[in-house]
C-alpha cells in the first residue's frame, strides 16, 4: 500500500511539474500579428504595396511538453503566413467614418459608418484574453492555460462559415479579411488598432440594404426585438424557419457559444405587421478544437458543458442548450426542427461544404481543410437525429426567470422574460 500510495504522489508531482512548465513557457498575455520580410514596420509606406505577408499570431508556437499538456489546437494555422490584402479606411471609392470603439472582452474593434449610413466593423484576428485572466493565475504565474486558449479557435473559421452560410440561406455578416496599417485617419486608435489584421463586416444593426432582401430596411438586436414585442405583441413574428435553420446549422459547425448578443435581427416590414429574421455574428469558436490534458480536464461536461471540441459527432448536446434557445424556440413544433434539417442536408452537398473552404489560401486549407470538411459531412449526415434531440432539450427546459445577456435592462414582466411568444398569451 505505502508503494502505491508512494506511486501515486510521485505521478502528481511529475503532473505538477510538467503542468507549472507548460503554462510558464509563454509569459506573454497578448501579441498582435506578425509581418515576414518587414523587420521595422513602421518605417514602411504600406501605401506602395496592395497586400502583406503576414501571420495571425506566433504567440501559441509550443514544444512538445506543452503541445501534450495543453494541445496542438490551431497553432499551426495560427503562425503559418498568408497574403492578405490592405485596407486605407478613407479611399475615395469606399470612404468610411469611425464612429466608436467596441466592448468586447477579448475582441477589439472599431464601429465605422458608410457614406449610406451603413454600419460596418473591424473585428480584431487576434484576441486579447488578458481582462478574462484571475489575480490569482497572475500571482501563480498560470496565465497562459485561458491566454493559449484561443488557439482552440480557428483565426479563419468566420470566413469559411460565411460561405457555408450563404449556401443554406442563413444570412451573415459577410466578412472579409484585411490588414490595416497604421495611417493619419485613424488618429488616436493608431496604437490599438493600426498595424494589425481584421475581419471586416457588416454590422448587425442599422440599414439593412446590404442584405437586399424584400421589405427589410433595418436591423436591430436582440434587447430591441424584445422591447418592439413587448410594445406591439401582436404585430411582432419570428421568422421561425430561419431561427431554427440557424440553430441547427450552429450544431453543424459546432458554434458552441450563441448567446444573445451574438444575434442581429433583420427587420421585414409586412403592412402594420413585422417579421424578424435571425443574423448571426460573431463566428470566433465554429470549429473549436479543444485538445490537450489541461483543457480536457477543465471543459469536461460536469465543469463547463457548453464547451465542446467539435468532432465529427455531438459529444453532449445537453450542454449546448442556451437561455437563447428556451426563450425563442421553446414553442417551436419538432416537426419544424425536422424539416429544416432535412433543408440542410439536402443544401449542404458535399461540393457545397468542399467548395466553402477553398476561400481559405492553400497553405491554410492544407493544415485543417480536409479534416473539418470530414467532420462537417458525418455531422450532416446525423442532423435530422440532433434536430430532434435539440428539440427534446430545449422542450423539457423550464422557462426562463431571469433575462437574457444583453437584455438586463429592460422593463419586463415574468412572464415576458419567460420566452419571446409569452407576451401573446
Amino acid at each position: 500500500m505505502k508503494k502505491l500510495i508512494l506511486g501515486i504522489g510521485v505521478l502528481l508531482l511529475v503532473f505538477a511539474a510538467l503542468t507549472y512548465w507548460s503554462l510558464s513557457s509563454t509569459a506573454e498575455t497578448f501579441k498582435t500579428c506578425e509581418i515576414l520580410g518587414m523587420p521595422d514596420v513602421d518605417k514602411i509606406n504600406f501605401r506602395q504595396y496592395d497586400s502583406v505577408l503576414i501571420a495571425a499570431s506566433t504567440l501559441y508556437e509550443a514544444n512538445g511538453v506543452k503541445t501534450v499538456m495543453q494541445g496542438e489546437q490551431y497553432r499551426e494555422a495560427w503562425s503559418t503566413p498568408i497574403k492578405v490584402p490592405i485596407l486605407f479606411l478613407n479611399e475615395k471609392e469606399n470612404p468610411l467614418k469611425i464612429l466608436e470603439e467596441g466592448g468586447g472582452k477579448q475582441t477589439h474593434s472599431l464601429k465605422l459608418q458608410k457614406e449610406d449610413g451603413t454600419l460596418m466593423t473591424l473585428r480584431s484576428v487576434t484576441k486579447d484574453p488578458s481582462p478574462l485572466v484571475p489575480k490569482i493565475a497572475e500571482t501563480l504565474g498560470i496565465e497562459n492555460i485561458i491566454v493559449d486558449g484561443i488557439s482552440a479557435q480557428h483565426p479563419y473559421a468566420a470566413l469559411v462559415v460565411a460561405q457555408l452560410s450563404n449556401k443554406v440561406g442563413v444570412l451573415n455578416t459577410r466578412p472579409q479579411l484585411v490588414f490595416v496599417p497604421k495611417q493619419k485617419f485613424l488618429s488616436d486608435y493608431n496604437h490599438k488598432y493600426g498595424n494589425r489584421l481584421f475581419l471586416l463586416e457588416y454590422e448587425t444593426e442599422g440599414n439593412a440594404k446590404w442584405l437586399q432582401l424584400k421589405n427589410v430596411d433595418s436591423l436591430i438586436d436582440t434587447d430591441d426585438l424584445q422591447e418592439l414585442k413587448i410594445k406591439h405583441p401582436s404585430k411582432v413574428e419570428l421568422s421561425t424557419e430561419s431561427l431554427v435553420r440557424a440553430r441547427l446549422f450552429d450544431l453543424l459547425i459546432g458554434d458552441w457559444d450563441r448567446h444573445a448578443k451574438q444575434w442581429g435581427w433583420a427587420i421585414e416590414n409586412n403592412g402594420d405587421a413585422v417579421k424578424a429574421i435571425p443574423l448571426p455574428c460573431d463566428r470566433d469558436n465554429a470549429f473549436f478544437n479543444l485538445e490537450g490534458v489541461l483543457p480536457s480536464l477543465i471543459s469536461n461536461n460536469a465543469f463547463l458543458p457548453e464547451v465542446q471540441s467539435f468532432e465529427k459527432e455531438i459529444d453532449f448536446l445537453p450542454g449546448l442548450i442556451s437561455p437563447f434557445d428556451i426563450y425563442f424556440l421553446q414553442d417551436i413544433p419538432l416537426s419544424t426542427f425536422k424539416k429544416e434539417a432535412e433543408k440542410l442536408q439536402s443544401l449542404l452537398t458535399d461540393d457545397a461544404i468542399a467548395s466553402s473552404f477553398t476561400v481559405w489560401p492553400q497553405s491554410i486549407y492544407e493544415l485543417d481543410g480536409e479534416e473539418l470538411i470530414a467532420k462537417v459531412k458525418n455531422r450532416r449526415k446525423h442532423l435530422v437525429a440532433y434536430a430532434t434531440q435539440f428539440y427534446h432539450e430545449i422542450k423539457k427546459s423550464e422557462r426562463l426567470t431571469t433575462a437574457l445577456k444583453g437584455s438586463e435592462d429592460i422593463e419586463m414582466t415574468k412572464e415576458e422574460m419567460g420566452c419571446f411568444n409569452c407576451t401573446d398569451k
